[in-house]
Protein backbone atom coordinates (compact mmCIF):
# COMPACT_ATOMS: atom_id res chain seq x y z
CA UNK A 1 0.00 0.00 0.00
CA UNK A 2 1.39 3.38 -0.97
CA UNK A 3 1.43 5.76 1.98
CA UNK A 4 -0.11 9.17 1.43
CA UNK A 5 2.60 10.97 3.37
CA UNK A 6 5.54 9.36 1.58
CA UNK A 7 8.67 11.51 1.54
CA UNK A 8 9.56 12.68 -1.98
CA UNK A 9 12.41 14.28 -3.88
CA UNK A 10 10.65 17.65 -3.96
CA UNK A 11 12.30 18.41 -0.61
CA UNK A 12 15.71 18.09 -2.23
CA UNK A 13 18.53 19.12 0.08
CA UNK A 14 16.30 18.83 3.15
CA UNK A 15 16.70 15.04 3.17
CA UNK A 16 19.69 15.62 5.52
CA UNK A 17 22.02 13.75 3.20
CA UNK A 18 20.78 10.24 3.93
CA UNK A 19 22.07 7.80 1.32
CA UNK A 20 20.04 4.82 0.08
CA UNK A 21 17.54 4.68 2.92
CA UNK A 22 14.36 2.65 2.72
CA UNK A 23 11.15 4.64 2.53
CA UNK A 24 10.62 8.04 4.10
CA UNK A 25 7.19 8.69 5.64
CA UNK A 26 6.52 12.41 5.98
CA UNK A 27 4.16 13.99 8.51
CA UNK A 28 1.96 10.96 8.98
CA UNK A 29 -0.93 11.53 11.36
CA UNK A 30 -2.08 9.26 14.18
CA UNK A 31 -4.12 6.69 12.19
CA UNK A 32 -1.29 5.95 9.75
CA UNK A 33 1.30 5.89 12.54
CA UNK A 34 -0.84 3.45 14.52
CA UNK A 35 -0.95 1.17 11.45
CA UNK A 36 2.80 1.35 10.91
CA UNK A 37 3.61 0.80 14.60
CA UNK A 38 1.31 -2.21 14.82
CA UNK A 39 2.53 -3.76 11.54
CA UNK A 40 6.12 -3.41 12.78
CA UNK A 41 5.18 -4.85 16.20
CA UNK A 42 6.51 -1.78 17.97
CA UNK A 43 3.41 -1.26 20.13
CA UNK A 44 -0.08 -2.45 21.04
CA UNK A 45 -3.49 -0.79 21.44
CA UNK A 46 -5.00 -0.61 24.94
CA UNK A 47 -8.69 -1.03 25.79
CA UNK A 48 -9.13 2.74 25.85
CA UNK A 49 -7.59 3.25 22.40
CA UNK A 50 -4.15 4.57 23.37
CA UNK A 51 -0.96 3.24 21.75
CA UNK A 52 1.25 1.46 24.30
CA UNK A 53 5.00 0.98 23.80
CA UNK A 54 7.82 -0.27 25.96
CA UNK A 55 11.16 1.53 26.02
CA UNK A 56 13.33 -1.40 27.05
CA UNK A 57 16.28 -0.96 29.38
CA UNK A 58 16.03 2.84 29.29
CA UNK A 59 12.83 3.83 31.11
CA UNK A 60 14.02 7.39 31.61
CA UNK A 61 16.54 9.87 30.30
CA UNK A 62 20.27 9.10 30.21
CA UNK A 63 21.80 12.45 31.29
CA UNK A 64 25.32 11.06 31.65
CA UNK A 65 25.24 10.00 28.00
CA UNK A 66 24.32 13.47 26.73
CA UNK A 67 27.11 15.54 25.15
CA UNK A 68 27.50 18.99 23.62
CA UNK A 69 30.01 19.69 20.87
CA UNK A 70 32.77 21.85 22.33
CA UNK A 71 34.02 24.23 19.65
CA UNK A 72 34.87 27.93 19.25
CA UNK A 73 31.20 28.96 19.35
CA UNK A 74 30.39 27.10 22.58
CA UNK A 75 33.70 27.23 24.46
CA UNK A 76 32.81 30.36 26.46
CA UNK A 77 29.02 29.97 26.39
CA UNK A 78 28.32 26.48 27.76
CA UNK A 79 28.46 25.54 31.46
CA UNK A 80 30.94 22.70 31.06
CA UNK A 81 30.73 21.69 34.72
CA UNK A 82 27.21 20.50 33.91
CA UNK A 83 27.50 19.41 30.27
CA UNK A 84 29.58 16.61 28.80
CA UNK A 85 31.88 17.77 26.02
CA UNK A 86 32.27 16.13 22.60
CA UNK A 87 35.04 16.94 20.14
CA UNK A 88 33.91 18.26 16.75
CA UNK A 89 35.79 15.43 15.03
CA UNK A 90 33.98 12.82 17.14
CA UNK A 91 30.63 14.38 16.25
CA UNK A 92 31.53 14.34 12.55
CA UNK A 93 32.38 10.64 12.78
CA UNK A 94 29.18 9.96 14.70
CA UNK A 95 27.09 11.81 12.12
CA UNK A 96 28.64 9.85 9.26
CA UNK A 97 28.04 6.59 11.10
CA UNK A 98 24.41 7.55 11.83
CA UNK A 99 23.83 8.13 8.12
CA UNK A 100 25.48 4.84 7.25
CA UNK A 101 23.38 3.04 9.86
CA UNK A 102 20.20 4.46 8.30
CA UNK A 103 20.88 2.86 4.92
CA UNK A 104 18.01 0.61 3.92
CA UNK A 105 15.88 1.64 6.90
CA UNK A 106 12.42 3.16 6.69
CA UNK A 107 12.41 6.51 8.50
CA UNK A 108 9.49 8.52 9.79
CA UNK A 109 9.73 12.28 9.44
CA UNK A 110 7.85 15.04 11.26
CA UNK A 111 8.11 18.77 10.56
CA UNK A 112 7.25 20.64 13.75
CA UNK A 113 7.72 23.85 15.70
CA UNK A 114 9.44 24.26 19.04
CA UNK A 115 7.78 27.36 20.49
CA UNK A 116 4.29 28.86 20.19
CA UNK A 117 5.66 32.39 19.71
CA UNK A 118 6.47 32.86 15.98
CA UNK A 119 9.18 35.36 16.90
CA UNK A 120 10.98 32.89 19.17
CA UNK A 121 10.40 29.41 17.78
CA UNK A 122 12.57 26.91 15.95
CA UNK A 123 11.53 24.79 12.96
CA UNK A 124 12.45 21.18 13.71
CA UNK A 125 12.64 18.16 11.43
CA UNK A 126 12.64 14.87 13.35
CA UNK A 127 13.73 11.58 11.72
CA UNK A 128 12.78 8.50 13.73
CA UNK A 129 13.36 4.80 13.28
CA UNK A 130 10.13 3.92 15.09
CA UNK A 131 6.62 4.87 14.03
CA UNK A 132 5.54 5.28 17.66
CA UNK A 133 8.40 7.73 18.25
CA UNK A 134 7.07 9.76 15.32
CA UNK A 135 3.62 9.90 16.94
CA UNK A 136 5.18 10.77 20.29
CA UNK A 137 7.08 13.79 18.97
CA UNK A 138 4.11 14.83 16.82
CA UNK A 139 2.04 14.90 20.02
CA UNK A 140 4.65 16.75 22.04
CA UNK A 141 5.78 19.52 19.69
CA UNK A 142 3.63 22.05 17.82
CA UNK A 143 2.08 20.85 14.59
CA UNK A 144 2.16 23.42 11.75
CA UNK A 145 -0.97 24.12 9.76
CA UNK A 146 -1.18 22.10 6.53
CA UNK A 147 -0.58 25.18 4.39
CA UNK A 148 2.65 25.89 6.31
CA UNK A 149 4.18 22.51 5.54
CA UNK A 150 4.66 23.12 1.80
CA UNK A 151 7.31 25.76 2.45
CA UNK A 152 8.71 24.25 5.66
CA UNK A 153 12.50 24.55 5.82
CA UNK A 154 14.00 23.01 8.97
CA UNK A 155 16.38 25.00 11.14
CA UNK A 156 17.08 22.12 13.53
CA UNK A 157 17.34 18.38 12.85
CA UNK A 158 16.94 15.45 15.25
CA UNK A 159 17.87 11.92 14.16
CA UNK A 160 16.61 9.24 16.54
CA UNK A 161 17.93 5.71 15.84
CA UNK A 162 17.48 3.43 18.89
CA UNK A 163 19.18 0.51 17.11
CA UNK A 164 22.42 2.49 16.68
CA UNK A 165 25.15 1.60 19.18
CA UNK A 166 27.84 4.13 19.92
CA UNK A 167 31.48 3.09 20.12
CA UNK A 168 33.26 4.66 23.10
CA UNK A 169 36.62 4.92 21.39
CA UNK A 170 35.35 5.93 17.96
CA UNK A 171 32.66 8.42 19.02
CA UNK A 172 33.89 9.80 22.35
CA UNK A 173 30.88 8.24 24.08
CA UNK A 174 30.55 6.91 27.63
CA UNK A 175 28.46 3.86 26.71
CA UNK A 176 26.62 2.51 23.68
CA UNK A 177 23.95 5.12 24.36
CA UNK A 178 24.54 8.66 23.13
CA UNK A 179 22.67 11.95 22.83
CA UNK A 180 24.94 14.33 20.93
CA UNK A 181 24.02 18.01 20.49
CA UNK A 182 25.78 20.31 18.03
CA UNK A 183 24.57 23.88 18.56
CA UNK A 184 26.49 25.19 15.54
CA UNK A 185 24.66 23.00 13.02
CA UNK A 186 21.53 22.65 15.21
CA UNK A 187 21.74 18.88 14.97
CA UNK A 188 20.91 16.26 17.60
CA UNK A 189 21.79 12.56 17.24
CA UNK A 190 20.12 10.06 19.58
CA UNK A 191 21.23 6.43 19.61
CA UNK A 192 21.10 3.39 21.86
CA UNK A 193 17.92 4.34 23.72
CA UNK A 194 14.22 3.90 22.96
CA UNK A 195 13.13 6.42 25.60
CA UNK A 196 11.17 8.95 23.56
CA UNK A 197 11.57 11.79 26.06
CA UNK A 198 15.13 12.35 24.83
CA UNK A 199 13.72 13.94 21.65
CA UNK A 200 11.56 16.54 23.35
CA UNK A 201 14.26 17.42 25.87
CA UNK A 202 16.74 17.94 23.02
CA UNK A 203 14.53 20.71 21.64
CA UNK A 204 14.29 22.19 25.14
CA UNK A 205 18.08 22.06 25.48
CA UNK A 206 18.53 23.92 22.19
CA UNK A 207 16.03 26.64 23.17
CA UNK A 208 17.71 26.94 26.57
CA UNK A 209 20.91 27.73 24.71
CA UNK A 210 19.55 30.03 22.01
CA UNK A 211 16.88 32.14 23.72
CA UNK A 212 18.85 33.86 26.54
CA UNK A 213 21.03 35.47 23.87
CA UNK A 214 17.95 37.38 22.66
CA UNK A 215 16.65 38.23 26.13
CA UNK A 216 14.09 35.43 26.39
CA UNK A 217 13.92 33.33 29.56
CA UNK A 218 13.50 29.56 28.95
CA UNK A 219 11.79 27.78 31.84
CA UNK A 220 11.23 24.19 32.99
CA UNK A 221 7.73 24.89 34.21
CA UNK A 222 4.02 24.45 33.65
CA UNK A 223 1.75 27.45 33.15
CA UNK A 224 -1.91 28.42 33.17
CA UNK A 225 -4.00 31.58 32.93
CA UNK A 226 -7.12 32.74 34.74
CA UNK A 227 -10.30 34.27 33.29
CA UNK A 228 -8.92 37.77 33.85
CA UNK A 229 -5.75 37.03 31.88
CA UNK A 230 -3.66 36.52 35.02
CA UNK A 231 -1.08 33.92 34.07
CA UNK A 232 0.94 31.82 36.50
CA UNK A 233 4.13 29.81 36.16
CA UNK A 234 4.88 26.61 38.11
CA UNK A 235 8.54 25.58 38.40
CA UNK A 236 9.31 22.12 39.70
CA UNK A 237 11.27 18.94 39.21
CA UNK A 238 9.64 15.64 38.27
CA UNK A 239 7.13 14.48 40.87
CA UNK A 240 6.52 17.85 42.50
CA UNK A 241 3.13 18.45 40.86
CA UNK A 242 3.74 20.71 37.84
CA UNK A 243 1.32 18.84 35.60
CA UNK A 244 -1.29 18.11 38.28
CA UNK A 245 -1.49 21.60 39.75
CA UNK A 246 -1.49 23.45 36.43
CA UNK A 247 -4.40 21.29 35.18
CA UNK A 248 -6.93 23.42 37.03
CA UNK A 249 -10.49 23.29 35.63
CA UNK A 250 -11.03 26.95 36.59
CA UNK A 251 -8.02 28.14 34.58
CA UNK A 252 -6.80 27.66 30.99
CA UNK A 253 -3.79 25.37 30.62
CA UNK A 254 -0.96 26.85 28.57
CA UNK A 255 1.39 23.89 28.96
CA UNK A 256 2.77 21.41 31.48
CA UNK A 257 6.56 21.40 31.11
CA UNK A 258 8.50 23.95 29.01
CA UNK A 259 7.91 27.66 28.38
CA UNK A 260 9.61 30.89 27.41
CA UNK A 261 9.15 34.38 28.85
CA UNK A 262 9.69 37.11 26.26
CA UNK A 263 9.02 40.85 26.15
CA UNK A 264 5.40 40.12 25.20
CA UNK A 265 4.64 37.42 27.80
CA UNK A 266 4.92 33.66 28.24
CA UNK A 267 4.60 30.99 25.58
CA UNK A 268 4.63 27.19 25.47
CA UNK A 269 7.52 25.45 23.77
CA UNK A 270 5.35 22.41 23.15
CA UNK A 271 2.04 21.34 21.65
CA UNK A 272 1.40 18.49 24.06
CA UNK A 273 1.87 17.09 27.55
CA UNK A 274 4.08 14.30 28.89
CA UNK A 275 2.45 13.33 32.17
CA UNK A 276 3.44 10.70 34.71
CA UNK A 277 0.81 7.98 35.05
CA UNK A 278 2.02 5.99 38.05
CA UNK A 279 -0.96 5.69 40.44
CA UNK A 280 -3.03 7.88 38.12
CA UNK A 281 -6.76 7.80 38.88
CA UNK A 282 -9.91 9.25 37.37
CA UNK A 283 -10.90 10.61 40.77
CA UNK A 284 -7.72 12.52 41.60
CA UNK A 285 -6.73 13.69 38.10
CA UNK A 286 -9.73 13.33 35.80
CA UNK A 287 -8.42 15.48 32.93
CA UNK A 288 -5.12 13.60 32.63
CA UNK A 289 -6.74 10.20 33.19
CA UNK A 290 -9.20 10.85 30.36
CA UNK A 291 -6.33 11.28 27.90
CA UNK A 292 -5.13 7.74 28.62
CA UNK A 293 -8.49 6.37 27.45
CA UNK A 294 -8.53 7.77 23.94
CA UNK A 295 -7.08 7.22 20.50
CA UNK A 296 -3.94 9.23 19.76
CA UNK A 297 -2.30 9.14 23.19
CA UNK A 298 1.03 7.33 23.52
CA UNK A 299 1.59 5.34 26.72
CA UNK A 300 5.08 4.29 27.84
CA UNK A 301 5.83 1.25 30.00
CA UNK A 302 2.34 1.03 31.49
CA UNK A 303 1.36 -2.48 32.63
CA UNK A 304 -1.80 -3.87 31.00
CA UNK A 305 -3.86 -7.01 31.38
CA UNK A 306 -2.70 -9.24 28.48
CA UNK A 307 -6.25 -10.27 27.63
CA UNK A 308 -8.37 -7.17 28.22
CA UNK A 309 -5.60 -4.59 27.56
CA UNK A 310 -6.91 -2.59 30.53
CA UNK A 311 -4.20 -0.39 32.04
CA UNK A 312 -3.05 -0.87 35.62
CA UNK A 313 -1.62 2.50 36.56
CA UNK A 314 -0.83 1.33 40.10
CA UNK A 315 1.67 -1.23 38.82
CA UNK A 316 5.21 0.18 38.80
CA UNK A 317 6.94 -3.15 38.17
CA UNK A 318 8.44 -1.93 34.88
CA UNK A 319 9.26 1.55 36.18
CA UNK A 320 7.84 4.26 38.43
CA UNK A 321 8.34 6.56 35.44
CA UNK A 322 5.31 5.39 33.44
CA UNK A 323 4.10 8.15 31.12
CA UNK A 324 1.43 9.32 28.70
CA UNK A 325 2.08 11.70 25.80
CA UNK A 326 -0.90 13.50 24.27
CA UNK A 327 -1.68 16.65 22.28
CA UNK A 328 -2.55 19.66 24.40
CA UNK A 329 -6.06 19.86 22.95
CA UNK A 330 -6.89 16.55 24.66
CA UNK A 331 -7.23 18.66 27.84
CA UNK A 332 -10.66 20.35 27.74
CA UNK A 333 -9.54 23.78 28.95
CA UNK A 334 -6.24 23.98 27.05
CA UNK A 335 -5.11 27.20 25.40
CA UNK A 336 -5.55 27.33 21.63
CA UNK A 337 -2.60 29.70 21.21
CA UNK A 338 -0.11 28.44 23.81
CA UNK A 339 0.51 32.06 24.79
CA UNK A 340 -0.42 34.46 27.59
CA UNK A 341 0.65 37.77 29.08
CA UNK A 342 3.30 38.35 31.72
CA UNK A 343 2.75 36.21 34.82
CA UNK A 344 1.25 37.67 37.96
CA UNK A 345 2.54 34.79 40.07
CA UNK A 346 5.49 32.41 40.03
CA UNK A 347 5.20 29.21 42.05
CA UNK A 348 8.26 27.10 42.88
CA UNK A 349 7.20 23.57 43.76
CA UNK A 350 9.22 21.30 46.01
CA UNK A 351 8.46 17.86 47.37
CA UNK A 352 10.09 18.12 50.80
CA UNK A 353 10.36 14.55 52.07
CA UNK A 354 12.01 15.85 55.26
CA UNK A 355 8.68 17.41 56.22
CA UNK A 356 10.05 20.69 57.59
CA UNK A 357 9.10 23.24 54.91
CA UNK A 358 5.76 25.03 55.30
CA UNK A 359 3.02 24.34 52.72
CA UNK A 360 3.54 27.81 51.22
CA UNK A 361 5.90 30.77 51.67
CA UNK A 362 6.11 34.17 49.97
CA UNK A 363 9.50 35.00 48.47
CA UNK A 364 11.21 38.30 47.82
CA UNK A 365 12.90 38.68 44.39
CA UNK A 366 16.27 37.83 45.97
CA UNK A 367 14.80 34.79 47.75
CA UNK A 368 13.16 33.73 44.50
CA UNK A 369 16.51 33.79 42.70
CA UNK A 370 18.11 31.89 45.60
CA UNK A 371 15.51 29.12 45.51
CA UNK A 372 15.47 29.08 41.71
CA UNK A 373 19.23 28.52 41.61
CA UNK A 374 18.94 25.94 44.40
CA UNK A 375 16.15 23.94 42.69
CA UNK A 376 15.42 21.85 45.78
CA UNK A 377 13.30 18.74 46.08
CA UNK A 378 13.87 15.39 47.82
CA UNK A 379 13.87 11.71 46.95
CA UNK A 380 11.98 9.45 49.30
CA UNK A 381 13.34 6.30 50.87
CA UNK A 382 12.91 3.21 48.74
CA UNK A 383 12.69 4.92 45.34
CA UNK A 384 16.27 3.94 44.53
CA UNK A 385 18.51 1.17 45.74
CA UNK A 386 20.40 2.27 48.85
CA UNK A 387 18.14 5.24 49.66
CA UNK A 388 16.97 4.48 53.21
CA UNK A 389 15.97 7.99 54.30
CA UNK A 390 14.96 11.20 52.50
CA UNK A 391 17.68 12.49 50.21
CA UNK A 392 17.95 16.14 49.17
CA UNK A 393 18.15 16.87 45.45
CA UNK A 394 19.34 20.24 44.18
CA UNK A 395 18.78 20.63 40.45
CA UNK A 396 19.56 24.24 39.60
CA UNK A 397 16.89 26.21 37.78
CA UNK A 398 14.60 23.20 38.42
CA UNK A 399 16.12 21.55 35.36
CA UNK A 400 19.92 21.22 35.48
CA UNK A 401 20.15 18.44 32.84
CA UNK A 402 18.72 20.81 30.21
CA UNK A 403 20.73 23.93 31.08
CA UNK A 404 23.61 24.50 28.63
CA UNK A 405 24.49 27.94 30.02
CA UNK A 406 25.59 28.82 33.55
CA UNK A 407 22.67 28.97 36.00
CA UNK A 408 23.44 32.62 36.79
CA UNK A 409 22.42 33.51 33.21
CA UNK A 410 18.92 32.14 33.82
CA UNK A 411 18.76 33.39 37.39
CA UNK A 412 19.60 36.97 36.45
CA UNK A 413 17.10 36.92 33.59
CA UNK A 414 14.39 35.67 35.93
CA UNK A 415 15.12 38.21 38.65
CA UNK A 416 15.03 41.08 36.15
CA UNK A 417 11.69 39.90 34.75
CA UNK A 418 10.21 39.46 38.25
CA UNK A 419 11.22 43.00 39.19
CA UNK A 420 10.09 44.56 35.91
CA UNK A 421 6.63 42.98 35.99
CA UNK A 422 6.06 43.06 39.78
CA UNK A 423 5.49 39.31 40.06
CA UNK A 424 4.54 37.65 43.35
CA UNK A 425 6.69 34.57 44.04
CA UNK A 426 5.80 31.57 46.17
CA UNK A 427 7.54 28.43 47.41
CA UNK A 428 5.04 25.55 47.74
CA UNK A 429 5.79 22.26 49.50
CA UNK A 430 3.86 19.36 48.00
CA UNK A 431 5.86 16.88 50.10
CA UNK A 432 5.42 15.76 53.67
CA UNK A 433 3.93 17.21 56.84
CA UNK A 434 3.79 15.87 60.41
CA UNK A 435 7.16 14.17 60.04
CA UNK A 436 9.51 13.10 57.31
CA UNK A 437 8.73 10.35 54.81
CA UNK A 438 7.87 7.17 56.68
CA UNK A 439 6.54 9.03 59.72
CA UNK A 440 4.44 11.90 58.44
CA UNK A 441 1.88 12.07 55.64
CA UNK A 442 1.82 13.63 52.20
CA UNK A 443 0.63 17.24 52.15
CA UNK A 444 -3.12 17.04 51.46
CA UNK A 445 -3.83 18.07 47.86
CA UNK A 446 -6.88 20.05 49.03
CA UNK A 447 -4.58 22.18 51.23
CA UNK A 448 -2.18 22.82 48.36
CA UNK A 449 -5.03 23.72 45.99
CA UNK A 450 -6.63 26.04 48.55
CA UNK A 451 -3.35 27.87 49.19
CA UNK A 452 -2.61 28.14 45.48
CA UNK A 453 -6.08 29.52 44.81
CA UNK A 454 -5.51 32.20 47.44
CA UNK A 455 -2.10 33.01 45.96
CA UNK A 456 -3.39 33.23 42.40
CA UNK A 457 -6.48 35.33 43.21
CA UNK A 458 -4.32 37.86 45.09
CA UNK A 459 -5.89 37.42 48.51
CA UNK A 460 -2.93 35.57 50.05
CA UNK A 461 -0.54 38.44 49.34
CA UNK A 462 -2.65 40.56 51.73
CA UNK A 463 -2.50 38.07 54.60
CA UNK A 464 -0.53 38.50 57.83
CA UNK A 465 2.86 36.81 57.59
CA UNK A 466 5.47 35.54 60.02
CA UNK A 467 9.13 34.75 59.41
CA UNK A 468 10.04 31.08 59.31
CA UNK A 469 12.64 30.66 62.08
CA UNK A 470 14.81 28.29 60.05
CA UNK A 471 14.51 29.45 56.45
CA UNK A 472 13.73 33.14 56.96
CA UNK A 473 11.01 33.51 54.33
CA UNK A 474 7.50 34.82 54.96
CA UNK A 475 4.79 32.30 55.85
CA UNK A 476 1.09 33.21 56.17
CA UNK A 477 -0.10 33.11 59.78
CA UNK A 478 -3.56 31.94 58.78
CA UNK A 479 -5.55 31.22 55.62
CA UNK A 480 -9.35 30.76 55.51
CA UNK A 481 -10.24 27.14 54.86
CA UNK A 482 -6.84 25.77 55.97
CA UNK A 483 -6.33 24.27 59.43
CA UNK A 484 -3.99 26.68 61.26
CA UNK A 485 -1.46 24.17 62.57
CA UNK A 486 -0.45 22.93 59.10
CA UNK A 487 1.02 26.39 58.36
CA UNK A 488 3.44 25.85 61.30
CA UNK A 489 5.43 22.71 60.40
CA UNK A 490 6.80 22.19 63.92
CA UNK A 491 3.25 21.97 65.29
CA UNK A 492 2.51 18.99 63.05
CA UNK A 493 5.40 16.96 64.54
CA UNK A 494 5.01 15.04 67.79
CA UNK A 495 8.77 15.06 68.39
CA UNK A 496 9.74 18.76 68.44
CA UNK A 497 13.43 18.03 69.03
CA UNK A 498 13.50 15.77 65.98
CA UNK A 499 11.89 18.54 63.94
CA UNK A 500 14.56 21.05 65.00
CA UNK A 501 17.35 18.62 64.19
CA UNK A 502 15.88 17.79 60.77
CA UNK A 503 15.23 21.45 59.89
CA UNK A 504 18.78 22.45 60.79
CA UNK A 505 20.11 19.54 58.72
CA UNK A 506 18.19 20.72 55.64
CA UNK A 507 19.31 24.33 56.19
CA UNK A 508 22.93 23.21 56.12
CA UNK A 509 22.29 21.25 52.90
CA UNK A 510 20.95 24.42 51.27
CA UNK A 511 23.97 26.44 52.41
CA UNK A 512 26.48 23.85 51.29
CA UNK A 513 24.85 23.48 47.88
CA UNK A 514 24.74 27.23 47.24
CA UNK A 515 28.47 27.73 47.73
CA UNK A 516 28.97 26.94 44.02
CA UNK A 517 26.87 29.96 43.05
CA UNK A 518 28.10 32.56 45.55
CA UNK A 519 30.70 34.02 43.21
CA UNK A 520 28.06 34.61 40.54
CA UNK A 521 25.32 36.39 42.50
CA UNK A 522 24.82 39.70 44.28
CA UNK A 523 25.00 40.09 48.05
CA UNK A 524 21.22 40.27 48.44
CA UNK A 525 20.86 36.83 46.87
CA UNK A 526 23.59 35.35 49.08
CA UNK A 527 21.85 36.88 52.09
CA UNK A 528 18.60 35.18 51.09
CA UNK A 529 20.04 31.87 52.32
CA UNK A 530 18.26 30.18 55.26
CA UNK A 531 19.27 32.10 58.37
CA UNK A 532 17.99 30.02 61.32
CA UNK A 533 16.73 33.17 63.04
CA UNK A 534 15.95 31.36 66.31
CA UNK A 535 16.57 27.88 67.62
CA UNK A 536 12.91 26.86 67.74
CA UNK A 537 9.39 28.22 67.47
Amino acid sequence: METKGRFNTALGANTFGFEAPGRFFLNLEAPSLYEEALQRREAMVTSGGALLAETGVHTGRSPKDKFVVRDASTEDQVWWDNNGALKPADFATLLADFKAHAKGKDLFVQDLYGGADPANRVKVRVFTEYAWHSLFIRNLLIRPEVQELAAFTPEMTIVDLPSFRADKARHGARTETIIAVDFASKTVLIGGTSYAGEMKKSVFTYLNYALPAVGVMPMHCSANVGPAGDSAVFFGLSGTGKTTLSADPTRTLIGDDEHGWSKTGIFNFEGGCYAKTIRLSAEAEPEIYATTQRFGTVLENVVVDPETRVCDFDDGSKTENTRCAYPLHFIPNASETGRAGHPKNIVMLTCDAFGVLPPIAKLTPAEAMYHFLSGYTAKVAGTEKGVTEPEAVFSTCFGAPFMPRHPAVYGNLLRDLIAKHHVDCWLVNTGWTGGQYGTGRRMPIRVTRRLLSAALDGSLAKADFRRDPYFGFAVPASVPGVEPHILYPVKTWQDKAAFAETAKKLVMMFRENFKRFEAHVDADVKNAAPQMLVAAE
